[in-house]
């Protein structure tokens, strides 16, 4: 089970967090969750239990019905200068290149104002970060579906973040490009020192990928478990460990399913397991 850490070493804090729509029952409710520094945090939960919903409210883009969220200590309200935010789809602008989309991310509301200079650094560092330097002068539709979620991505660091807010940012793309996404992610993380809250409904990919697992159950949602991960990377080569922490996930929805029907199913794809959205 994941501790407690002081307010001053995290990144974000939520106490008792609830959101519910107008006269409507709870989407969620009695959320208790925090991300450290340079920690990638997965939440993982099927369609219907509120994690993006949950992910929208952490970020400022929604406000709660009840409870408290922190960023770097102060209340949440609106997005916060120094946080981020990728989502399933990219969201690129088709008139602007590569490089005009990633800076387009610098002229949101509440930024800090940059010179032409720093601006133009800000940009390539993040362009060679991504591996699309070679690219920088391509349009949208030129690209690739990992290519354009590497601009997504690259258009977050350039901001500099504290915190990056991911929203099942691979979901769309296929196997391959996924894991390679995945491991750029890590790699990113370390480079940029940046934290980052990953929803996702994939069960691999939240053992490939983070540092701490919260698993979001029931109706209304709830933080069902949690659980640090302790495997060296490259993880898919420590298949004993991940395959432990695997079974103890699915015993955890398992009993949750038997407490609680109807519950979401668990379909095996391959050799991912996801809860089915």
């Amino acid at each position: 089970m994941s501790q407690t850490h002081p307010t001053q070493e995290l990144v974000l804090e939520a106490r008792q967090l609830r959101f519910a729509y107008k006269s409507s029952a709870p989407v969620f409710e009695a959320i208790d969750l925090q991300v450290r520094p340079r920690e990638i945090v997965c939440l993982l939960g099927s369609s219907g239990c509120g994690k993006s919903t949950l992910l929208k409210v952490l970020a400022g883009l929604q406000t709660p019905s009840g409870g408290e969220c922190r960023f770097l200590g102060t209340p949440v309200h609106q997005p916060h200068p120094r946080s981020a935010l990728v989502f399933q789809q990219a969201s690129l602008l088709p008139w602007l290149n590569v490089t005009d989309n990633i800076g387009f991310g610098l002229d949101f509301k509440h930024q800090p104002q940059l010179s032409q200079v720093l601006r133009r650094q800000r940009i390539d560092a993040a362009l060679e970060a991504v591996g699309l330097l070679a690219h920088a002068q391509r349009f949208p539709a030129q690209l690739s579906g990992g290519m354009a979620q590497r601009v997504a991505i690259a258009r977050a660091l350039a901001r500099q973040p504290e915190l990056l807010f991911a929203d099942e940012p691979f979901s769309a793309l296929d196997a391959i490009t996924r894991a390679e996404m995945q491991t750029l992610l890590r790699t990113l993380v370390a480079r940029w020192h940046t934290a980052v809250l990953l929803v996702t409904h994939d069960i691999d990919e939240a053992i490939l990928m983070a540092d701490r697992i919260l698993l979001m159950s029931g109706q209304p949602g709830h933080i069902l478990q949690s659980w640090e991960v302790d495997i060296a990377h490259p993880r898919d080569a420590s298949p004993d460990a991940f395959g432990l922490l695997k079974h103890r996930i699915l015993e955890a929805l398992r009993a949750q399913h038997a407490s609680h029907s109807p519950m979401q199913h668990l379909t095996e794809k391959s050799d991912v397991t996801t809860i089915d959205r």
